[in-house]
Protein backbone atom coordinates (compact mmCIF):
# COMPACT_ATOMS: atom_id res chain seq x y z
CA UNK A 1 0.00 0.00 0.00
CA UNK A 2 1.84 3.43 -0.79
CA UNK A 3 0.51 5.47 1.98
CA UNK A 4 1.66 8.69 0.47
CA UNK A 5 -1.19 8.33 -2.81
CA UNK A 6 -3.63 7.25 0.39
CA UNK A 7 -3.25 9.87 1.80
CA UNK A 8 -3.74 12.36 -1.45
CA UNK A 9 -6.79 10.47 -1.79
CA UNK A 10 -5.60 8.63 -4.79
CA UNK A 11 -7.07 5.60 -3.13
CA UNK A 12 -7.27 3.31 -6.60
CA UNK A 13 -3.07 4.09 -7.30
CA UNK A 14 -2.38 3.53 -3.28
CA UNK A 15 -3.83 -0.27 -3.48
CA UNK A 16 -3.05 -1.26 -6.94
CA UNK A 17 0.03 -3.00 -6.04
CA UNK A 18 -1.64 -4.65 -3.14
CA UNK A 19 -4.79 -5.77 -5.36
CA UNK A 20 -2.05 -7.18 -8.25
CA UNK A 21 -0.34 -9.20 -5.88
CA UNK A 22 -3.21 -10.79 -4.27
CA UNK A 23 -4.74 -11.68 -7.27
CA UNK A 24 -1.88 -14.23 -7.86
CA UNK A 25 -3.65 -15.98 -4.75
CA UNK A 26 -6.78 -15.05 -5.20
CA UNK A 27 -8.20 -18.24 -7.07
CA UNK A 28 -5.78 -21.37 -8.56
CA UNK A 29 -6.34 -22.54 -12.36
CA UNK A 30 -7.22 -18.87 -13.76
CA UNK A 31 -9.53 -18.68 -17.17
CA UNK A 32 -6.16 -18.65 -19.93
CA UNK A 33 -8.35 -17.73 -22.84
CA UNK A 34 -6.46 -14.25 -22.86
CA UNK A 35 -3.04 -13.40 -22.52
CA UNK A 36 -3.45 -11.81 -18.93
CA UNK A 37 -4.91 -15.14 -17.91
CA UNK A 38 -1.99 -16.76 -18.96
CA UNK A 39 0.52 -14.30 -17.79
CA UNK A 40 -1.47 -14.68 -14.08
CA UNK A 41 -0.97 -18.68 -14.66
CA UNK A 42 2.24 -18.28 -15.09
CA UNK A 43 2.47 -15.62 -12.24
CA UNK A 44 1.10 -18.38 -9.93
CA UNK A 45 3.60 -20.99 -10.97
CA UNK A 46 6.50 -18.89 -10.19
CA UNK A 47 5.18 -17.62 -6.94
CA UNK A 48 4.70 -20.76 -5.52
CA UNK A 49 7.75 -23.19 -6.63
CA UNK A 50 9.82 -20.02 -5.33
CA UNK A 51 8.29 -19.52 -2.08
CA UNK A 52 8.86 -23.15 -1.72
CA UNK A 53 12.21 -23.58 -2.69
CA UNK A 54 13.23 -20.44 -0.85
CA UNK A 55 12.01 -22.06 2.30
CA UNK A 56 13.59 -24.88 1.90
CA UNK A 57 17.04 -23.61 1.01
CA UNK A 58 16.65 -21.28 4.20
CA UNK A 59 16.58 -24.41 6.32
CA UNK A 60 19.16 -25.88 4.37
CA UNK A 61 21.57 -22.89 4.78
CA UNK A 62 21.06 -23.42 8.40
CA UNK A 63 22.10 -26.45 8.99
CA UNK A 64 24.81 -26.31 5.97
CA UNK A 65 25.47 -22.64 5.16
CA UNK A 66 26.47 -22.64 1.62
CA UNK A 67 27.68 -25.76 1.46
CA UNK A 68 25.08 -27.38 -1.27
CA UNK A 69 26.70 -30.83 -1.37
CA UNK A 70 24.29 -32.84 0.76
CA UNK A 71 21.00 -30.93 -0.23
CA UNK A 72 20.11 -33.56 -2.78
CA UNK A 73 20.37 -36.60 -0.30
CA UNK A 74 18.63 -34.45 2.29
CA UNK A 75 15.98 -32.70 -0.21
CA UNK A 76 13.49 -34.11 -2.09
CA UNK A 77 11.08 -31.82 -4.81
CA UNK A 78 8.17 -33.78 -6.66
CA UNK A 79 6.45 -32.16 -9.64
CA UNK A 80 3.17 -33.04 -9.71
CA UNK A 81 2.47 -32.88 -13.42
CA UNK A 82 4.42 -29.83 -15.22
CA UNK A 83 2.67 -26.95 -13.53
CA UNK A 84 5.31 -26.86 -10.95
CA UNK A 85 8.32 -27.75 -13.35
CA UNK A 86 9.19 -23.92 -13.22
CA UNK A 87 11.04 -25.36 -10.25
CA UNK A 88 13.62 -26.79 -11.82
CA UNK A 89 15.55 -23.63 -13.48
CA UNK A 90 14.29 -21.71 -10.41
CA UNK A 91 16.28 -23.69 -8.12
CA UNK A 92 19.07 -23.54 -10.49
CA UNK A 93 18.82 -19.58 -10.37
CA UNK A 94 18.98 -19.55 -7.00
CA UNK A 95 21.72 -21.99 -6.28
CA UNK A 96 23.94 -19.75 -8.91
CA UNK A 97 22.98 -16.96 -6.77
CA UNK A 98 25.30 -18.38 -4.21
CA UNK A 99 27.56 -18.79 -5.71
CA UNK A 100 27.54 -22.62 -7.47
CA UNK A 101 28.20 -22.71 -11.52
CA UNK A 102 25.49 -23.57 -13.98
CA UNK A 103 26.36 -27.30 -14.27
CA UNK A 104 26.93 -27.93 -10.80
CA UNK A 105 23.55 -26.16 -10.20
CA UNK A 106 22.39 -28.16 -12.52
CA UNK A 107 23.22 -31.93 -11.36
CA UNK A 108 22.03 -30.61 -7.82
CA UNK A 109 18.72 -29.46 -9.39
CA UNK A 110 18.60 -33.08 -10.86
CA UNK A 111 18.95 -35.18 -8.00
CA UNK A 112 16.61 -33.24 -6.62
CA UNK A 113 13.69 -33.38 -8.97
CA UNK A 114 11.87 -36.22 -9.58
CA UNK A 115 7.88 -35.90 -12.60
CA UNK A 116 4.97 -37.66 -12.02
CA UNK A 117 2.92 -37.19 -15.21
CA UNK A 118 -0.75 -37.21 -14.25
CA UNK A 119 -2.02 -37.02 -17.73
CA UNK A 120 -2.06 -37.66 -21.18
CA UNK A 121 -4.19 -34.59 -22.04
CA UNK A 122 -2.39 -31.63 -23.99
CA UNK A 123 -3.70 -28.69 -22.14
CA UNK A 124 -1.52 -30.62 -18.80
CA UNK A 125 1.78 -30.93 -21.40
CA UNK A 126 2.08 -27.21 -20.74
CA UNK A 127 3.65 -25.13 -23.68
CA UNK A 128 4.51 -21.38 -22.90
CA UNK A 129 5.70 -18.53 -25.18
CA UNK A 130 9.21 -17.46 -24.04
CA UNK A 131 7.92 -14.01 -24.64
CA UNK A 132 4.96 -14.98 -22.38
CA UNK A 133 7.34 -16.31 -20.00
CA UNK A 134 9.62 -13.46 -20.09
CA UNK A 135 7.30 -10.92 -19.28
CA UNK A 136 6.70 -12.48 -16.03
CA UNK A 137 10.37 -13.87 -15.11
CA UNK A 138 12.64 -13.29 -17.51
CA UNK A 139 15.62 -14.35 -15.06
CA UNK A 140 14.40 -18.33 -15.19
CA UNK A 141 13.71 -17.79 -19.32
CA UNK A 142 17.89 -17.18 -19.09
CA UNK A 143 17.90 -20.60 -17.06
CA UNK A 144 15.71 -22.67 -19.64
CA UNK A 145 17.79 -21.47 -21.98
CA UNK A 146 20.79 -22.70 -20.67
CA UNK A 147 19.13 -26.07 -20.22
CA UNK A 148 18.22 -26.42 -23.37
CA UNK A 149 21.63 -25.81 -25.13
CA UNK A 150 23.11 -28.24 -22.50
CA UNK A 151 20.72 -30.99 -23.82
CA UNK A 152 21.21 -29.79 -27.09
CA UNK A 153 25.01 -30.21 -26.43
CA UNK A 154 24.50 -33.55 -25.42
CA UNK A 155 22.62 -34.77 -28.09
CA UNK A 156 25.13 -33.70 -31.02
CA UNK A 157 28.06 -35.25 -28.86
CA UNK A 158 26.29 -38.59 -28.66
CA UNK A 159 25.83 -38.50 -31.93
CA UNK A 160 21.73 -38.10 -31.76
CA UNK A 161 19.26 -36.53 -33.83
CA UNK A 162 16.81 -33.46 -31.90
CA UNK A 163 13.33 -34.28 -32.76
CA UNK A 164 10.85 -31.91 -32.50
CA UNK A 165 9.83 -34.47 -29.95
CA UNK A 166 13.01 -33.70 -27.86
CA UNK A 167 13.19 -30.19 -27.89
CA UNK A 168 12.61 -27.83 -25.02
CA UNK A 169 12.57 -24.99 -26.67
CA UNK A 170 10.82 -25.36 -30.00
CA UNK A 171 10.33 -22.23 -31.92
CA UNK A 172 9.20 -19.51 -29.84
CA UNK A 173 7.49 -21.70 -27.17
CA UNK A 174 9.18 -24.01 -24.02
CA UNK A 175 7.42 -27.73 -23.56
CA UNK A 176 6.99 -27.66 -20.00
CA UNK A 177 7.03 -31.57 -19.83
CA UNK A 178 10.16 -32.04 -21.92
CA UNK A 179 11.92 -29.73 -19.34
CA UNK A 180 10.73 -32.09 -16.56
CA UNK A 181 11.67 -34.98 -17.91
CA UNK A 182 15.15 -33.64 -18.81
CA UNK A 183 15.81 -31.98 -15.19
CA UNK A 184 14.44 -34.67 -13.06
CA UNK A 185 16.32 -38.01 -12.36
CA UNK A 186 12.65 -39.86 -12.18
CA UNK A 187 9.47 -40.13 -14.23
CA UNK A 188 6.42 -42.09 -13.43
CA UNK A 189 3.07 -42.32 -14.34
CA UNK A 190 0.30 -43.09 -12.01
CA UNK A 191 -0.84 -46.43 -13.33
CA UNK A 192 0.18 -49.60 -14.50
CA UNK A 193 -1.55 -48.68 -18.40
CA UNK A 194 -0.84 -45.11 -18.64
CA UNK A 195 3.06 -45.54 -17.64
CA UNK A 196 3.29 -48.25 -20.40
CA UNK A 197 1.43 -45.59 -22.53
CA UNK A 198 4.39 -42.60 -21.80
CA UNK A 199 7.23 -45.35 -22.93
CA UNK A 200 5.55 -46.41 -26.23
CA UNK A 201 3.90 -43.29 -26.76
CA UNK A 202 3.39 -39.64 -25.02
CA UNK A 203 7.46 -39.90 -24.06
CA UNK A 204 8.59 -42.72 -26.86
CA UNK A 205 11.77 -39.92 -27.84
CA UNK A 206 12.79 -39.70 -24.04
CA UNK A 207 11.95 -43.45 -22.87
CA UNK A 208 14.47 -44.48 -25.43
CA UNK A 209 17.08 -41.88 -24.44
CA UNK A 210 16.87 -42.79 -20.28
CA UNK A 211 15.20 -45.74 -19.92
CA UNK A 212 16.48 -46.17 -16.52
CA UNK A 213 14.42 -43.19 -15.35
CA UNK A 214 10.85 -44.65 -15.74
CA UNK A 215 9.05 -45.87 -13.48
CA UNK A 216 5.18 -46.25 -12.19
CA UNK A 217 3.39 -45.52 -9.15
CA UNK A 218 -0.12 -46.36 -9.08
CA UNK A 219 -1.55 -43.48 -7.29
CA UNK A 220 -3.71 -44.30 -4.05
CA UNK A 221 -6.18 -42.61 -1.78
CA UNK A 222 -6.46 -42.35 2.05
CA UNK A 223 -8.46 -45.13 3.96
CA UNK A 224 -8.69 -42.62 6.31
CA UNK A 225 -10.86 -40.18 4.93
CA UNK A 226 -12.48 -42.34 2.39
CA UNK A 227 -13.93 -44.88 4.45
CA UNK A 228 -13.02 -44.30 8.06
CA UNK A 229 -14.10 -40.45 8.03
CA UNK A 230 -17.55 -41.17 5.15
CA UNK A 231 -18.50 -44.49 6.04
CA UNK A 232 -18.23 -45.34 9.95
CA UNK A 233 -20.99 -47.30 9.59
CA UNK A 234 -19.00 -49.93 7.03
CA UNK A 235 -16.25 -49.55 8.82
CA UNK A 236 -17.48 -51.05 11.90
CA UNK A 237 -19.61 -53.77 9.62
CA UNK A 238 -15.65 -55.12 8.35
CA UNK A 239 -14.24 -54.71 12.02
CA UNK A 240 -17.22 -57.27 13.08
CA UNK A 241 -15.67 -59.42 10.52
CA UNK A 242 -12.09 -59.23 10.15
CA UNK A 243 -11.34 -56.47 13.87
CA UNK A 244 -9.69 -53.02 13.73
CA UNK A 245 -5.74 -52.59 12.01
CA UNK A 246 -7.06 -52.36 8.40
CA UNK A 247 -7.47 -48.07 9.25
CA UNK A 248 -4.02 -48.07 9.19
CA UNK A 249 -3.05 -51.23 6.86
CA UNK A 250 -5.92 -51.68 4.34
CA UNK A 251 -4.34 -54.40 3.00
CA UNK A 252 -5.97 -56.24 6.15
CA UNK A 253 -8.58 -55.95 3.81
CA UNK A 254 -7.99 -59.22 1.97
CA UNK A 255 -9.33 -61.20 5.45
CA UNK A 256 -12.82 -60.27 4.70
CA UNK A 257 -13.13 -62.24 1.47
CA UNK A 258 -13.34 -65.40 3.03
CA UNK A 259 -16.23 -64.45 5.26
CA UNK A 260 -18.37 -63.23 2.54
CA UNK A 261 -21.85 -64.88 3.28
CA UNK A 262 -25.53 -64.31 3.06
CA UNK A 263 -25.38 -62.69 6.53
CA UNK A 264 -22.79 -60.22 5.31
CA UNK A 265 -24.50 -59.84 2.25
CA UNK A 266 -27.51 -58.22 4.24
CA UNK A 267 -25.74 -56.65 6.62
CA UNK A 268 -24.19 -54.79 3.65
CA UNK A 269 -26.78 -53.73 2.31
CA UNK A 270 -28.45 -52.25 5.32
CA UNK A 271 -25.40 -50.12 5.57
CA UNK A 272 -26.26 -49.23 1.74
CA UNK A 273 -29.51 -48.16 3.11
CA UNK A 274 -28.10 -46.00 5.33
CA UNK A 275 -25.72 -43.83 3.32
CA UNK A 276 -28.64 -43.97 0.72
CA UNK A 277 -30.62 -42.28 3.41
CA UNK A 278 -27.99 -39.60 4.73
CA UNK A 279 -27.58 -38.26 0.63
CA UNK A 280 -31.00 -38.34 0.25
CA UNK A 281 -31.44 -36.01 2.99
CA UNK A 282 -28.40 -33.87 2.35
CA UNK A 283 -30.24 -33.59 -0.98
CA UNK A 284 -33.23 -32.44 0.36
CA UNK A 285 -31.64 -30.30 2.94
CA UNK A 286 -29.45 -28.57 0.63
CA UNK A 287 -30.68 -28.35 -2.85
CA UNK A 288 -34.33 -29.03 -2.03
CA UNK A 289 -33.72 -32.25 -3.98
CA UNK A 290 -36.28 -35.50 -3.31
CA UNK A 291 -35.23 -38.46 -4.03
CA UNK A 292 -36.08 -42.27 -2.98
CA UNK A 293 -33.18 -44.25 -0.73
CA UNK A 294 -35.01 -47.17 -3.09
CA UNK A 295 -33.47 -46.10 -6.30
CA UNK A 296 -30.07 -47.63 -7.64
CA UNK A 297 -27.71 -45.29 -7.02
CA UNK A 298 -25.64 -44.74 -10.45
CA UNK A 299 -22.75 -42.64 -9.81
CA UNK A 300 -20.38 -40.20 -12.07
CA UNK A 301 -18.69 -37.71 -10.15
CA UNK A 302 -15.32 -36.38 -11.49
CA UNK A 303 -13.92 -33.30 -13.08
CA UNK A 304 -15.67 -32.21 -16.25
CA UNK A 305 -14.20 -33.26 -18.92
CA UNK A 306 -14.77 -34.47 -22.79
CA UNK A 307 -12.30 -37.66 -22.30
CA UNK A 308 -14.28 -38.82 -18.93
CA UNK A 309 -17.31 -38.84 -21.20
CA UNK A 310 -20.11 -37.78 -19.10
CA UNK A 311 -21.94 -36.74 -22.53
CA UNK A 312 -21.88 -40.34 -23.26
CA UNK A 313 -23.90 -41.25 -19.89
CA UNK A 314 -26.22 -38.06 -21.02
CA UNK A 315 -26.57 -40.04 -24.38
CA UNK A 316 -27.45 -42.72 -22.63
CA UNK A 317 -30.27 -41.71 -20.02
CA UNK A 318 -31.76 -40.26 -23.24
CA UNK A 319 -31.89 -43.55 -24.79
CA UNK A 320 -32.96 -45.25 -21.92
CA UNK A 321 -35.77 -42.29 -21.05
CA UNK A 322 -36.90 -42.98 -24.79
CA UNK A 323 -37.28 -46.41 -24.43
CA UNK A 324 -39.06 -45.88 -21.23
CA UNK A 325 -41.66 -44.08 -22.73
CA UNK A 326 -42.14 -46.13 -25.59
CA UNK A 327 -43.14 -49.03 -23.23
CA UNK A 328 -39.71 -51.23 -23.32
CA UNK A 329 -37.52 -51.70 -20.56
CA UNK A 330 -40.08 -52.81 -18.19
CA UNK A 331 -37.63 -54.84 -16.45
CA UNK A 332 -35.49 -52.24 -15.35
CA UNK A 333 -35.31 -51.01 -11.80
CA UNK A 334 -35.52 -47.64 -10.69
CA UNK A 335 -32.70 -46.04 -10.87
CA UNK A 336 -31.01 -42.31 -10.42
CA UNK A 337 -28.07 -41.29 -12.63
CA UNK A 338 -26.65 -38.97 -10.33
CA UNK A 339 -23.81 -36.36 -11.46
CA UNK A 340 -21.11 -34.10 -9.80
CA UNK A 341 -19.00 -32.28 -12.33
CA UNK A 342 -17.03 -28.65 -12.72
CA UNK A 343 -15.57 -27.65 -15.64
CA UNK A 344 -12.78 -25.26 -16.78
CA UNK A 345 -13.10 -21.60 -16.81
CA UNK A 346 -12.80 -21.08 -20.41
CA UNK A 347 -13.85 -24.80 -21.30
CA UNK A 348 -16.77 -24.05 -23.26
CA UNK A 349 -16.96 -27.24 -24.48
CA UNK A 350 -17.81 -28.69 -20.73
CA UNK A 351 -19.88 -26.14 -19.84
CA UNK A 352 -22.30 -26.44 -22.80
CA UNK A 353 -22.39 -30.46 -21.77
CA UNK A 354 -23.33 -29.15 -18.05
CA UNK A 355 -26.04 -27.46 -19.10
CA UNK A 356 -27.48 -30.00 -21.62
CA UNK A 357 -27.28 -32.32 -18.48
CA UNK A 358 -29.38 -30.10 -16.55
CA UNK A 359 -31.96 -29.84 -18.99
CA UNK A 360 -32.24 -33.27 -19.51
CA UNK A 361 -32.79 -33.58 -15.36
CA UNK A 362 -35.28 -31.10 -15.76
CA UNK A 363 -37.45 -32.72 -18.57
CA UNK A 364 -36.60 -36.29 -17.26
CA UNK A 365 -37.86 -35.15 -13.55
CA UNK A 366 -40.80 -33.30 -14.72
CA UNK A 367 -42.09 -36.29 -16.70
CA UNK A 368 -44.98 -38.38 -15.16
CA UNK A 369 -44.66 -41.14 -17.09
CA UNK A 370 -40.89 -41.92 -15.60
CA UNK A 371 -41.80 -40.30 -12.29
CA UNK A 372 -41.32 -43.36 -10.70
CA UNK A 373 -38.76 -45.15 -12.79
CA UNK A 374 -36.01 -42.69 -13.68
CA UNK A 375 -34.23 -39.53 -11.92
CA UNK A 376 -31.80 -37.26 -13.03
CA UNK A 377 -29.39 -35.36 -10.73
CA UNK A 378 -26.31 -32.51 -11.20
CA UNK A 379 -25.28 -31.36 -8.05
CA UNK A 380 -24.01 -27.97 -7.84
CA UNK A 381 -20.55 -27.25 -6.28
CA UNK A 382 -19.31 -30.68 -6.12
CA UNK A 383 -16.63 -30.89 -3.77
CA UNK A 384 -14.90 -33.12 -1.21
CA UNK A 385 -17.81 -32.81 1.07
CA UNK A 386 -20.34 -33.60 -1.93
CA UNK A 387 -17.87 -36.68 -2.62
CA UNK A 388 -18.12 -37.71 1.37
CA UNK A 389 -21.94 -38.00 0.71
CA UNK A 390 -22.44 -39.57 -2.48
CA UNK A 391 -19.23 -42.18 -3.13
CA UNK A 392 -20.82 -44.60 -0.12
CA UNK A 393 -24.16 -44.17 -1.12
CA UNK A 394 -23.18 -45.80 -5.07
CA UNK A 395 -24.40 -48.54 -6.51
CA UNK A 396 -22.35 -48.36 -9.88
CA UNK A 397 -19.38 -46.48 -10.39
CA UNK A 398 -19.11 -44.46 -13.63
CA UNK A 399 -15.84 -44.67 -15.02
CA UNK A 400 -15.89 -44.71 -19.09
CA UNK A 401 -13.48 -42.48 -20.41
CA UNK A 402 -11.58 -44.29 -23.57
CA UNK A 403 -8.96 -46.55 -22.86
CA UNK A 404 -5.70 -44.96 -22.97
CA UNK A 405 -6.82 -41.39 -21.80
CA UNK A 406 -7.37 -41.93 -18.07
CA UNK A 407 -4.03 -41.53 -16.49
CA UNK A 408 -5.56 -43.60 -13.04
CA UNK A 409 -8.15 -42.23 -11.34
CA UNK A 410 -8.71 -41.90 -7.84
CA UNK A 411 -12.72 -41.76 -7.60
CA UNK A 412 -12.75 -45.19 -9.03
CA UNK A 413 -10.80 -46.18 -6.05
CA UNK A 414 -12.74 -44.54 -3.12
CA UNK A 415 -16.07 -46.27 -4.89
CA UNK A 416 -14.45 -49.55 -4.79
CA UNK A 417 -13.60 -49.21 -1.12
CA UNK A 418 -16.85 -47.84 -0.41
CA UNK A 419 -18.54 -51.13 -1.99
CA UNK A 420 -20.02 -49.85 -5.96
CA UNK A 421 -18.86 -51.54 -8.78
CA UNK A 422 -17.47 -49.91 -11.48
CA UNK A 423 -18.94 -49.44 -14.73
CA UNK A 424 -15.92 -48.77 -16.99
CA UNK A 425 -13.30 -49.14 -20.11
CA UNK A 426 -9.94 -51.26 -19.22
CA UNK A 427 -8.33 -47.75 -19.22
CA UNK A 428 -5.87 -46.15 -16.19
CA UNK A 429 -6.68 -47.89 -12.94
CA UNK A 430 -9.73 -49.68 -13.81
CA UNK A 431 -7.05 -52.62 -15.23
CA UNK A 432 -6.19 -52.95 -11.94
CA UNK A 433 -8.89 -52.65 -10.22
CA UNK A 434 -10.50 -55.68 -12.36
CA UNK A 435 -6.75 -57.40 -11.64
CA UNK A 436 -7.49 -57.07 -8.21
CA UNK A 437 -11.35 -57.42 -7.52
CA UNK A 438 -11.82 -59.75 -10.79
CA UNK A 439 -13.46 -59.05 -14.02
CA UNK A 440 -16.91 -60.65 -13.13
CA UNK A 441 -17.27 -58.44 -9.98
CA UNK A 442 -17.48 -55.29 -12.46
CA UNK A 443 -18.74 -54.21 -15.49
CA UNK A 444 -16.24 -53.94 -18.22
CA UNK A 445 -17.38 -52.67 -21.83
CA UNK A 446 -15.75 -50.77 -24.80
CA UNK A 447 -12.65 -50.77 -26.92
CA UNK A 448 -9.59 -51.57 -25.87
CA UNK A 449 -6.24 -49.64 -26.34
CA UNK A 450 -5.31 -51.91 -29.29
CA UNK A 451 -8.70 -52.10 -30.58
CA UNK A 452 -8.95 -47.77 -30.97
CA UNK A 453 -5.62 -47.62 -32.24
CA UNK A 454 -6.31 -50.38 -35.07
CA UNK A 455 -9.38 -47.72 -36.34
CA UNK A 456 -7.88 -44.51 -35.49
CA UNK A 457 -7.41 -43.74 -39.44
CA UNK A 458 -10.76 -45.55 -40.41
CA UNK A 459 -12.96 -44.71 -37.78
CA UNK A 460 -16.71 -43.44 -39.05
CA UNK A 461 -18.51 -42.23 -36.14
CA UNK A 462 -21.06 -41.25 -39.08
CA UNK A 463 -21.76 -44.74 -39.94
CA UNK A 464 -22.59 -45.56 -36.40
CA UNK A 465 -24.61 -43.01 -35.90
CA UNK A 466 -26.93 -43.80 -38.95
CA UNK A 467 -27.32 -47.21 -38.04
CA UNK A 468 -28.05 -46.94 -34.56
CA UNK A 469 -31.50 -45.20 -34.21
CA UNK A 470 -31.80 -44.99 -30.43
CA UNK A 471 -28.39 -43.29 -30.18
CA UNK A 472 -29.46 -41.09 -33.20
CA UNK A 473 -32.67 -40.07 -31.61
CA UNK A 474 -30.97 -39.30 -28.06
CA UNK A 475 -27.50 -37.33 -30.21
CA UNK A 476 -29.89 -35.22 -32.35
CA UNK A 477 -31.60 -33.79 -29.31
CA UNK A 478 -28.71 -31.43 -29.82
CA UNK A 479 -29.78 -29.76 -32.87
CA UNK A 480 -33.92 -30.98 -33.10
CA UNK A 481 -35.28 -28.09 -30.67
CA UNK A 482 -35.79 -30.44 -28.34
CA UNK A 483 -33.54 -28.15 -26.19
CA UNK A 484 -33.05 -25.00 -26.47
CA UNK A 485 -30.29 -23.48 -27.99
CA UNK A 486 -29.50 -20.03 -28.11
CA UNK A 487 -25.51 -19.28 -28.52
CA UNK A 488 -25.21 -22.81 -30.43
CA UNK A 489 -23.31 -24.72 -27.93
CA UNK A 490 -25.49 -27.22 -28.81
CA UNK A 491 -25.12 -27.08 -32.90
CA UNK A 492 -21.31 -27.38 -31.64
CA UNK A 493 -21.44 -30.34 -29.31
CA UNK A 494 -23.12 -32.11 -32.15
CA UNK A 495 -20.77 -31.18 -34.66
CA UNK A 496 -17.80 -32.32 -32.68
CA UNK A 497 -19.04 -35.45 -32.70
CA UNK A 498 -20.17 -36.03 -36.42
CA UNK A 499 -18.07 -33.27 -38.27
CA UNK A 500 -15.01 -32.79 -36.08
CA UNK A 501 -13.61 -29.37 -35.92
CA UNK A 502 -10.38 -27.51 -36.85
CA UNK A 503 -8.27 -29.24 -34.20
CA UNK A 504 -9.62 -32.70 -33.81
CA UNK A 505 -11.33 -35.20 -36.40
CA UNK A 506 -15.10 -36.56 -35.70
CA UNK A 507 -15.46 -37.94 -32.04
CA UNK A 508 -12.34 -37.69 -30.95
CA UNK A 509 -13.15 -39.09 -28.23
CA UNK A 510 -14.97 -43.04 -29.33
CA UNK A 511 -18.26 -41.99 -27.94
CA UNK A 512 -20.37 -43.68 -31.05
CA UNK A 513 -17.51 -46.68 -31.07
CA UNK A 514 -18.56 -47.17 -27.56
CA UNK A 515 -21.89 -46.36 -26.93
CA UNK A 516 -23.62 -49.98 -28.12
CA UNK A 517 -21.71 -51.83 -25.49
CA UNK A 518 -21.32 -49.10 -22.26
CA UNK A 519 -25.44 -49.30 -22.68
CA UNK A 520 -25.98 -52.71 -22.69
CA UNK A 521 -23.56 -52.74 -19.71
CA UNK A 522 -24.95 -50.85 -17.95
CA UNK A 523 -28.06 -51.92 -18.06
CA UNK A 524 -27.06 -54.90 -17.09
CA UNK A 525 -25.29 -53.37 -14.21
CA UNK A 526 -28.95 -51.76 -12.88
CA UNK A 527 -30.78 -54.84 -13.18
CA UNK A 528 -28.24 -56.85 -11.17
CA UNK A 529 -28.44 -54.54 -8.43
CA UNK A 530 -32.24 -54.91 -8.35
CA UNK A 531 -32.04 -58.85 -8.66
CA UNK A 532 -33.15 -61.09 -6.33
CA UNK A 533 -30.28 -62.48 -3.79
CA UNK A 534 -26.77 -61.66 -3.03
CA UNK A 535 -24.92 -61.81 -6.12
CA UNK A 536 -24.64 -58.42 -6.62
CA UNK A 537 -24.02 -57.23 -2.81
CA UNK A 538 -20.94 -59.97 -3.18
CA UNK A 539 -19.76 -58.31 -5.82
CA UNK A 540 -19.56 -55.20 -3.73
CA UNK A 541 -18.18 -57.04 -1.16
CA UNK A 542 -15.15 -58.91 -3.08
CA UNK A 543 -14.69 -55.31 -4.56
CA UNK A 544 -14.00 -53.82 -0.55
CA UNK A 545 -12.15 -57.07 -0.02
CA UNK A 546 -9.40 -56.39 -2.84
CA UNK A 547 -8.99 -52.42 -2.18
CA UNK A 548 -6.22 -52.80 -0.35
CA UNK A 549 -3.48 -51.81 -3.19
CA UNK A 550 -5.23 -48.50 -3.69
CA UNK A 551 -4.16 -47.32 -0.68
CA UNK A 552 -1.94 -44.02 -0.68
CA UNK A 553 -0.02 -45.63 2.63
CA UNK A 554 1.54 -47.97 -0.26
CA UNK A 555 1.39 -45.40 -3.17
CA UNK A 556 3.42 -42.94 -0.86
CA UNK A 557 5.93 -45.82 0.00
CA UNK A 558 6.86 -46.38 -3.31
CA UNK A 559 7.98 -43.30 -3.92
CA UNK A 560 9.72 -42.96 -0.50
CA UNK A 561 12.09 -46.23 -1.66
CA UNK A 562 12.09 -46.47 -5.21
CA UNK A 563 12.35 -42.58 -6.17
CA UNK A 564 13.18 -40.35 -3.07
CA UNK A 565 15.12 -43.11 -1.04
CA UNK A 566 13.92 -42.32 2.13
Amino acid sequence: MDFGLFNDQAYAKASADKNRAEDITKFLYPNDTRKQGRQLRVRQQYVLVSASLQDILRGYRKRHGNDYSFLSGEVAAQLNDTHPAMAIPELIRLLQEDGLSFEEAFLIARDVFAYTNHTVMQEALEKWDLSLLSSVCPEVVAVIRKIDARFRKEMKQAGKELSPALCIIEGRRVHMAWLATYGSHAINGVAELHSEILKKDVFAAWYQLYPERFQNKTNGITQRRWLGLCNPELCDLIASRIGHGFETDLDRLAALAPTIDDALCDSFRAVKRTKKEQLCAELLRREKIVLSPDLVFDVQVKRLHEYKRQFMNALSILAIYDEIKQGKQADLPPVVMLFGAKAAPGYVRAKAVIRWINLIAEKVNADPAVKDRLKVVFVPNYNCSWAEKIIPAADISEQISPAGTEASGTGNMKLMLNGAVTLGTFDGANVEIVQEAGRENNYIFGATVEELEAIRDTYDPKAIYEKNPVLRRALDTLVDGTFPDEDGAFAELHDAILKGASWHKPDHYYVMQDFESYLDAKLQAIRDACAPGNAFARKCLENIAHAGKFSSDRTIRQYAKEIWNV
